[in-house]
Parts: C-alpha cells; structure tokens; sequence
C-alpha cells in the first residue's frame, strides 16, 4: 500500500530537509537526541505565519467590524480619530496607529463584553467574513503548507502552540476550527478582565486596559510561564518573533527555528521590512549568523492556499 507523502505542499529544499531531520531525530528511540513527547513543543507566530496578515491582521479586521456595528449606533465615531481611520478603510492611517496602537484600539472597542460573547461573535464573524482583497472565506486564509506541518508534527507526538502578538481571544476563535489547536494552547495579548454578575451569571468581563503584550522578549517569558520547556521548533515571519526564534535556536541538542519570508508576490504577497505593522528587517539580516532556517514562500512552497 502506497503511503501518503510526507508535506506534498512544501517543495524539496534546505528547509523540508531541515523538518524531516528534526522530527526523525527526537522521534527515534534509539538515538541519541531521542526526546520523550511530553518535551515535543512548537511554537507557532499567528498572522503571517499560519495565516495571511496582509493588509490587516485578523484580529484588526474583526475590530473593523465591531467598529461598523458601534458606528451604526454613534454615527459621530466615523469622524473621530482612530475610530475613522477603520470606518472609512483608510490603509494608510490604520498602519500608521501601528501594532499596538490596533491591539489597544480592539482593547476599547471589546470593552464590556463578556469572554463568552466575545468568542461567540468571533467564531460567528470568522464563518462569514471574507478576506478583503484575496477574494476567498478568511477561514481559508491560513497557509496549506503550515496545516500539513502542524498535522505532521502532531502525529509525531509534538504539541503545537501558537504564540502570538495578536489578541488571544480572536486567535482562540479560530485556532481550533481552522488549526486544530485548542485555546488553552493559544498564548497571546490580552485585555484585563473582572468578574460580573451578567443576568444573573457571573462573567469574566473584558476591560479597556491591557493585561499583556506578548511580543519579542514577551514571547519567551510567556513561553516559560505558559509551557515550561524550550520548543524544539519555532516559526516566525517577522522581527516581533526574533527572539523566540533565537531562545528556541539556542537550546541543547536538535532545535529548529524557522523564518517565513513573504515574497510571493503571485499567489500572496510580497513584503518585509515595507510592512509597517509587522517588518521583517532584522531577523531576515541576521538569519545566517543566528542560524534561522529562512523559508521562501515562493521557493519553498509548492502551493499557499489549500481549496477556498
């Protein structure tokens, strides 16, 4: 019987044989980097990584939404800063708010809702919502070759997390529905929440106020806080990820961390240190002395997107 092939979307290159090597190392009992799977660990970044970033993350596109629904009720929020800048689909002022200028504006916009109707409405507007210049569901967004790796590593006893700069309420929505990853294994910023007696039940409420901001060294904190083990695989596309990329690079025995560079202009987009909500500048500088493992996608992947 014909077995399938191993990652059909990645094609042959450095990178592939780079995967196989790692997983047939610390799977092989005998060996000598043999690790035990309650140590197999990856982490993954979210927007750009797993999925299309490009040109809005997912967390700030649902925030779009959320804005339409709050501006239907205050007409007045299209004319004010920033509020405007999402309402009236201004590309350029909505990245020049920045990163964590869309994270804190989300902060204010999700305000008041309970975490429970927060992932409702997420999973809700994920099954409608469409990406607005790809033309396909936004659920199919995610990358084909990143759902054959995930699925890969999984069935060689690796638990996967994503780690993420984006909001973690967002990314929990999705990341079981489209990644198979379950919430508890999403770590990422997050707003400040309390506890409310809503009808008569009570509920983690989210706040206007930030809890955590999860990117460069904030990644590696939250990953010894959340995990406990250095990741034997990191993923990244941007300098936000560097330095898990270079935590996870930097530990004893086979470690693999890996860079996604976005230079498809054909069938994605092309972009790096351009991009001014997540540049890629000096991890893809620096790739070859800090021993990343650099991932073209126009090289190194056979296909982007699976069926939409």
């Amino acid at each position: 019987m014909l077995q399938a092939p191993v990652l059909p979307s990645w094609n042959d290159g450095a990178a592939r044989s780079a995967l196989l090597r790692l997983v047939a190392a610390v799977c092989d009992e005998h060996g000598p980097y043999y690790v035990p799977p309650h140590e197999r660990v990856a982490v993954f970044a979210h927007d750009g990584t797993l999925c299309c970033e490009f040109p809005l993350p997912v967390h700030a596109l649902f925030i779009g939404t959320r804005l339409e629904q709050l501006a239907a009720r205050r007409p007045t929020l299209r004319d004010l800063h920033p509020f405007s800048a999402f309402l009236r689909e201004d590309l350029p002022r909505v990245h020049g708010l920045g990163w964590r200028g869309i994270v804190q504006l989300g902060l204010v916009v999700h305000a008041g809702l309970p975490l429970d109707d927060f992932a409702e409405r997420c999973a809700a507007w994920l099954a409608a919502a469409a990406h607005p210049w790809l033309g396909r569901p936004l659920a199919s967004c995610c990358y084909l070759p990143q759902l054959e790796l995930l699925a890969f590593l999984r069935a060689h006893g690796f638990t996967p997390f994503i780690v993420t700069a984006g909001d973690s309420g967002v990314v929990r929505a999705i990341a079981h529905r489209v990644y198979g990853i379950p919430p508890h294994q999403v770590i990422g910023t997050c707003a400040r929440t309390r506890i409310e007696d809503v009808d008569g039940v009570a509920q983690l409420v989210k706040l206007a106020q930030e809890e955590r901001h999860v990117e460069g060294e904030e990644k590696v904190r939250s990953i010894a806080r959340h995990i406990g083990v250095r990741p034997l695989l990191a993923f990244g596309n941007a300098d936000r990820d560097l330095a898990m990329l270079r935590y996870v690079a930097a530990g004893a025995g086979p470690r693999l961390a890996l860079l996604l560079h976005h230079d498809d202009a054909q069938r994605e987009f092309a972009y790096d240190s351009g991009f001014a909500l997540n540049p890629l500048d000096e991890a893809l500088e620096r790739a070859a002395s800090l021993g990343l493992q650099v991932v073209s996608m126009r090289r190194d992947w056979r296909t982007v997107f699976g069926p939409a």
